[in-house]
């Protein structure tokens, strides 16, 4: 059955940097696109950013764009999302998500499988 186990969240001061993963397996991870969607505290899910199934193709949310990478190592079946400058207001849970197309895309009800969320704390 297809997992999605996402991990490397916790809490780190404004300005900080973590990296988070995303371990996929029961489907060939290399045919699809996915996705990072965040959760923050009394809001509701957020998408953050999307990858094409051969990684060259990505995309984020304004509030992201030049601090976040999202990148994947099709070898290893690992979706990763490294956070950089990391701000207060990006404190939430983070879920990874397979697309059913190889392209990837923005609208997150149309996302398959998800994963069960890390927390990330952003704060002094």
């Amino acid at each position: 059955q297809v997992q999605l186990v996402e991990s490397g969240g916790g809490l780190v001061q404004p300005g900080g940097s973590l990296r988070l993963s995303c371990a996929a397996s029961g489907f060939t991870f290399s045919s699809y696109g996915m996705s990072w969607v965040r959760q923050a505290p009394g809001k509701g899910l957020e998408w953050v950013s999307r990858i094409n199934s051969g990684g060259g193709s990505t995309s984020y949310t304004d509030s992201v764009k030049g601090r976040f990478t999202i990148s994947r190592d099709n070898a290893k079946s690992t979706l990763y999302l490294q956070m950089n400058g990391l701000k207060p207001e990006d404190t939430a849970v983070y879920y990874c998500a397979k697309d059913p197309s190889g392209s990837g895309s923005d609208y997150i009800f149309g996302y398959d499988y998800w994963g069960q969320g890390t927390q990330v704390t952003v704060s002094s």
